[in-house]
């Protein structure tokens, strides 16, 4: 029989094994129930962030349909900015004919595209002609381009479309292109201008530096000065060949940056085309051509 007093020993062990055994748990509990309370918390930031973004989108097309052009937003890439329930929304808008038609416009155009944004020139005319064999119809490489024969060398289980490209994005699928070539081009392409020169007046950064004798810092300080023009006022300004940049042949087609944030910091940016309604769109405000959406940053 055990002594009495090595009894009490082993129950006081047994009590101090339950007391912690019981405090893990209710540890790992708090540790769960908190886990659950920042997650529902994140979820529900990241959505009224979102629906804050949309309802940006909705506010720009609002304001490009304004009649009056001295109130009207100006697409040429400068910042808007308004509250809604206490969360920050922040617009850039971008008329779609200020860049470059990647469908439409030329080698030489894609070439100074690419050298302008980093490419060596041997490089910048292989992918230039790539592009094109991409989406003419035939069969035919050009001088640095790449056809179906191309493409099986180089491992790939796909060919040329040799038709237009169907989105922006399908031209990574170019052979030598890489995402991050595709990043430093993304902003300055665009499959629905149908221009075969984009149009200075909205033309954005990656654009600009494509102009004989342009450089980073005058496009930079082109872009300042193009956004500090009222609305519905000419610009007094010109190209470095001395062209005068025009505010004329706008589109209907729009790309749409929208970032909303959260009095608490948390932000949602929605990247959207959109093309303006009418007689072609059934008479909706508009259409959405492109649309990414929940890029947290």
């Amino acid at each position: 029989m055990m002594h009495p007093v090595r009894q009490r020993g082993v129950a006081f062990i047994l009590v101090l094994w339950v007391i912690a055994l019981m405090s893990i748990l209710l540890g790992s509990f708090a540790v769960i129930a908190r886990t659950e309370n920042l997650q529902a918390r994140h979820l529900f930031d990241a959505t009224a962030a979102r629906y804050a973004a949309e309802a940006g989108i909705h506010r720009a097309v609002y304001e490009l349909r304004n009649p009056d052009p001295f109130s009207r937003w100006v697409a040429d890439g400068r910042p808007y900015e308004f509250e809604l329930d206490g969360i920050r929304i922040e617009l850039r808008l971008t008329d779609d004919s200020g860049k470059i038609d990647i469908n439409v416009t030329d080698a030489l155009m894609l070439k100074a595209l690419f050298q302008s944004s980093g490419i060596e020139e041997r490089r910048a005319e292989e992918l230039a002609d790539a592009i094109i064999d991409w989406r003419d119809p035939d069969d035919l490489a050009g001088p640095h381009g790449a056809e179906e024969s191309d493409y099986k060398a180089a491992g790939l289980k796909y060919a040329p479309r040799n038709a237009p490209f169907e989105t922006v994005s399908e031209i990574q699928q170019v052979l030598g292109m890489d995402y991050d070539t595709y990043h430093l081009i993304e902003k300055g392409i665009t499959l629905y201008s149908g221009r075969s020169q984009p149009s200075f007046a909205y033309a954005p950064l990656e654009v600009l530096r494509t102009l004989p004798g342009m450089t980073e810092e005058l496009a930079q300080m082109m872009i300042s000065q193009r956004q500090a023009v009222p609305p519905g006022m000419p610009y007094n300004m010109t190209l470095p060949d001395g062209t005068p940049v025009m505010a004329e042949g706008g589109g209907l087609t729009y790309s749409i940056e929208s970032r909303a944030t959260l009095p608490n910091g948390a932000s949602t940016r929605l990247d959207a085309t959109i093309r303006l309604g009418g007689q072609g769109v059934g008479g909706r405000p508009f259409v959405v051509l492109r649309w990414r959406d929940g890029e947290d940053q």
